[in-house]
């Protein structure tokens, strides 16, 4: 009897305790959403580092080291596609299914995966939860509350939009995955090995990752256009943003009806995809090892591609290192802008570059606002347009100093991966393969930096805002 009763208080207590996470762990989201989704992607990143570092997970049947199987996890969650070992061959298939897994978790967002949690912890999906997974919609909403001018997406319908995301991801990737499949029977690939390549392939192109399954890449498909339009649809689903996906299934051809976001996005996205492209035609044009060794069609169809990858896709044809510098430079660009907000996509966004864009132009024309499509936008998501853009650059200045000292390598050549890890794109020089355990975990800090959002990080960082009740005297200090 005695012994019956230590049991039911050792069960009490354990329930107690239990009460008590899930309990610490609302309290966390209800404080501070941006430190609840961080929470979360690090949980993630330390399950899947475990996961990787488990022998039955490497195709030698031998554990992985720790460094390989951190950096795996935090490209894999982030959804970047940089890696230390050979995806096709160190992994495997339990270790790619660990893979695939983890890059659809990762695809979801910060802020949305959050949400979700949340909804699994308290079976509804309340305010609070709302205005968490309304944050990769608009992340001034993580630290700053609902405010009143129209949004990308209204606290009502982010209910729906999570269905969406849900929906979109699983419809989009099948789709894919059937266009897919016919390209690789006709490219040799046996057709069980092809039932599970197509929808492998279907997910990192819709993540934006860029894993391949087999060691050879994506040089068995060189010159399978219809395969490589497929990828590049895919990326282009995946980066434009779910908010996008969102407004374009409710509203349809209905432009009018289009939310400022989704126009910024969708213009800014297809100017830089039209810009891109005819940057590497005249620059690769005359490169033996690139572009130089191609006829008209095939140089401007994989100056496309090219451009596409670089905006966040990861996948390549050529040689990443057979670039001129020229061109190392403006593909650094083209990553550091990235892909829309709240997508698979990283970088500083595209809206971030076509609100700093619109503010330049009116302080050229004299305006006193920033107006588009007969919308104002605001001073405060002017700030945080630069603020991002201003911690963008201090990450990628940091991680490339640091990396460059380590390994002594190319600034050129450092600043490509490390600009790539931080918009998790993808793509290398063949550098990030080479790096040292000490230069590895600064680049995965990098991309986890890059995927979780400036603006997140910035908003977990400094969680508790304090309100002043006064204003200093005004004082203009000299500028530019």
């Amino acid at each position: 009897m005695a012994g019956e009763s230590a049991g039911v208080r050792a069960w009490r207590r354990l329930l107690t305790a239990q009460r008590h996470f899930w309990q610490r762990l609302r309290d966390l989201a209800t404080a501070s959403p941006s430190r609840f989704a961080v929470l979360v992607f690090s949980s993630l990143i330390l399950l899947f580092t475990a996961l990787f570092s488990l022998p039955f997970a490497a195709a030698d049947g031998r554990p992985t080291p720790l460094a390989d199987a951190l950096f795996t996890a935090v490209s894999t969650i982030c959804v970047t596609g940089l890696s230390t070992v050979d995806m096709g061959t160190h992994w495997s298939p339990l270790g790619h299914v660990f893979v695939f897994i983890g890059v659809n978790v990762g695809a979801l967002g910060v802020l949305t995966l959050a949400s979700i949690l949340g909804l699994v912890i308290s079976k509804r999906l309340g305010l609070r939860a709302k205005l968490i997974a309304a944050g990769d919609s608009n992340p001034m909403r993580a630290h700053g509350g609902p405010i009143n001018e129209g949004q990308t997406v209204r606290l009502g319908e982010v209910g729906t939009l999570l269905a969406t995301v849900a929906l979109s991801t699983l419809v989009i990737e099948a789709g894919l995955a059937v266009l897919l499949y016919p390209s690789l029977l006709i490219n040799g690939v046996d057709p069980l090995t092809a039932l599970w390549e197509a929808p492998y392939y279907a997910a990192m192109s819709f993540t934006n990752t860029g894993f391949s399954p087999n060691a050879e890449g994506l040089a068995p498909f060189a010159h399978d256009y219809v395969m490589l339009t497929v990828l590049m649809t895919g990326v282009f689903l995946g980066s434009i943003g779910f908010p996008v996906i969102f407004t374009l299934w409710k509203h349809q051809w209905h432009v009018r009806r289009w939310s400022l976001h989704a126009k910024l996005t969708l213009i800014t996205t297809t100017v830089l995809f039209f810009v891109g492209a005819g940057v590497f035609v005249l620059l690769e044009y005359g490169n033996p090892k690139t572009f130089g060794a191609m006829d008209a069609w095939d140089t401007t169809f994989q100056a496309f591609f090219l451009s596409a990858m670089t905006r966040s896709g990861g996948f390549s044809i050529i040689d990443i290192g057979d670039l001129h510098g020229s061109s190392l430079v403006a593909g650094s660009m083209l990553m550091f802008v990235g892909g829309g907000s709240a997508s698979t996509a990283g970088g500083i966004k595209v809206t971030t570059l076509a609100v700093l864009a619109l503010a330049v132009w009116s302080e050229a024309k004299g305006r006193q606002s920033v107006e588009a499509f007969g919308r104002r936008i605001p001073s405060d998501v002017q700030r945080v347009a630069l603020s991002v853009v201003a911690w963008g650059a201090t990450i990628v200045a940091v991680s490339t100093i640091t990396i460059t000292q380590i390994t002594q390598a190319p600034v050129e050549t450092v600043l490509f991966d490390v600009i790539s890890g931080f918009a998790t794109v993808g793509l290398s020089t063949g550098l990030t393969s080479e790096l040292p355990d000490s230069a590895s975990y600064v680049l995965a800090a990098t991309m986890f930096m890059g995927r979780v959002g400036t603006v997140t990080l910035a908003a977990a960082v400094a969680a508790t805002s304090r309100s002043q009740h006064y204003s200093l005297p005004v004082e203009r200090p000299i500028v530019g």
